[in-house]
């Protein structure tokens, strides 16, 4: 009875149903899984743990980012038919499951099974997890998918933000002599560190999965006319399945531009901390203090949690292609600036980096509305899912090519902004790629439409000869809700706003 109650029919929202408890839903699982991010606070830790090398430590995060693109891809279609409830349901599982058996490979000193842990169980967490919310909130936002899209994909963003400071706090308590300006605490500190948000992420998701709903047949938004979708460029009325999906140019062209997006984002970021003590200094000594640089990161987060809401809203008004040549075009003008003038000033170098990361955001946040657009709501997260490879290519690509460029000059932290400027210029290279990927989209051709399938702006269930009757009958006013509105948004809302509030206090130090 209690699997029974996670099937899809059983998530179908009544008649009045708020669609505003959607987004808390999709942020409680977002916010969880974006710690994913914040796996830098422990990672010296685990190298002193397990007396070993900073890449063989390294190695988890990189299996987990792998993970979640390839099961995102294998799963997507199940978490489309089975529904969001199942799937949140699930990732949560999963996510808790790899933090607790990571904390036993880190008691134990067996790091092969944190790597299968927190690496391979908890990366189907992430896939599963990140994709599960997305097309639910596309049929519940409709009108607004931009929007939608970008409020859970920014929690994505936040994840980082709370998990940083928080494990930071809970690594102060399970260890007297932990150190934060090193960062090192003991393994045992650690392994409960892992268990205490192991705990606290199962809660959080369980929570989300049991809020999640899905708009019933024929729903549709007060005001909203499916009809008149098609008069923005791209937007199709018609459905495509994600099996013929891949088979569309459109969809591997999207596939390039998110690629060639990402890969330039990681430039910045993989490398922020010692690229900003790099582009300024003097003599052998920069004039950048690392508390400094952390203020950097931070605000490279705040950023990256900002793009991905503010530019992804943005692409609902001026289209998703459109806002993808800002992403990509203005991206590349941007990397040009930080290669050649970015050592002039430190604010500049902080605000123009900063620009690009909410480009780099905003394109994971705007890439579901695109999908919606290309190809209808009717698999729209199977389809996510297998564009997601693209971000386990680039999480491989970006760094590979950053570091090797890098390496040939020197020891990142001790290189000059000449140094830097190959690899900035090639991400330039990257960024006109996937610019001249985007100009190409064309809408899909109809050959590749499913029959029978709902039209846009309606539910998964619905087809496109739906009656007015079915439509007028649950095109009604939404229950206020008032209390598990205020609950729902105050249990994602606090930890978003701690999160932000600590990232702008370590960002001060910058200035």
């Amino acid at each position: 009875m209690t699997i029974a109650l996670l099937d899809r029919q059983h998530t179908i929202a009544k008649p009045g149903f708020n669609r505003w408890l959607i987004p808390p839903a999709a942020l409680a699982v977002h916010l969880c899984i974006g710690q994913v991010y914040a796996t830098s606070v422990y990672k010296t830790s685990l190298v002193q743990n397990f007396d070993s090398s900073l890449t063989k430590v390294g190695v988890i995060f990189s299996i987990a980012i792998v993970m979640l693109g390839v099961s995102a891809a294998i799963f997507g279609t199940w978490v489309d038919s089975g529904g969001p409830r199942r799937a949140m349901f699930t990732a949560a599982l999963f996510w808790a499951s790899g933090f607790m058996i990571g904390a036993a490979g880190i008691a134990t000193d067996q790091l092969w099974l944190v790597y299968f842990g927190y690496g391979f169980v908890g990366g189907i967490g992430l896939g599963i997890g990140y994709i599960s919310p997305v097309s639910t909130l596309i049929k519940w936002f409709p009108d607004r998918p931009g929007l939608a899209t970008g409020m859970a994909i920014m929690g994505f963003g936040g994840g980082a933000m709370i998990a940083s400071p928080l494990s930071s706090k809970l690594l102060g308590m399970f260890d007297d002599s932990y150190d934060t300006a090193t960062g090192i605490a003991s393994g045992s500190a650690v392994a409960k560190l892992f268990v205490t948000l192991g705990v606290i992420y199962l809660v959080v998701m369980l929570f989300g999965a049991w809020l999640i709903r899905v708009p019933a047949d024929g729903w549709k938004p007060r005001g909203f006319d499916p009809s008149k979708v098609k008069v923005k460029a791209l937007v199709t009325t018609g459905n495509v399945s994600a099996a013929n999906a891949i088979k569309t140019p459109q969809f591997w062209m999207l596939w390039v531009v998110l690629f060639c997006n990402v890969t330039a984002g990681i430039g910045i970021l993989e490398q922020a901390s010692p690229m900003i003590q790099d582009f300024f200094r003097e003599g052998s000594t920069s004039t950048v203090t690392v508390a400094s640089a952390a203020g950097f990161v931070g605000l490279l987060s705040l950023f990256n949690l900002a793009g991905r809401f503010l530019w992804s809203t943005t692409s609902d008004v001026v289209g998703r292609k459109n806002i993808y040549v800002v992403y990509l075009g203005v991206g590349l003008i941007l990397y040009v600036v930080l290669a050649y003038k970015g050592s002039t000033s430190t604010t500049l170098f902080a605000l123009v980096a900063g620009v690009i990361l909410s480009f780099y955001g905003g394109g994971f946040a705007t890439a579901p509305a695109y999908l919606r657009d290309l190809f209808g709501t009717y698999q729209v997260g199977a389809i996510h899912g297998r564009l997601l490879t693209a971000w386990a290519a680039a999480g491989v690509a970006g760094p590979l090519i950053v570091n090797r460029i890098l390496d040939s000059k020197g020891t990142p932290g001790k290189l000059t902004a000449s140094d830097y400027r190959p690899a900035l210029l090639t991400m330039v290279v990257i960024l006109a790629v996937g610019f001249v990927a985007n100009l190409l989209i064309r809408p899909v051709a109809d050959r590749f439409h499913e029959e029978g399938t709902p039209t846009a702006g309606t539910s998964s269930g619905t087809m496109s000869g739906t009656s007015s009757q079915a439509v007028a009958e649950h095109d009604v006013e939404p229950v206020k809700l008032g209390a598990l509105m205020f609950v729902a948004w105050i249990v994602v809302g606090i930890p978003l706003a701690y999160g932000v509030y600590e990232t702008v206090v370590k960002a001060a130090n910058l200035f």
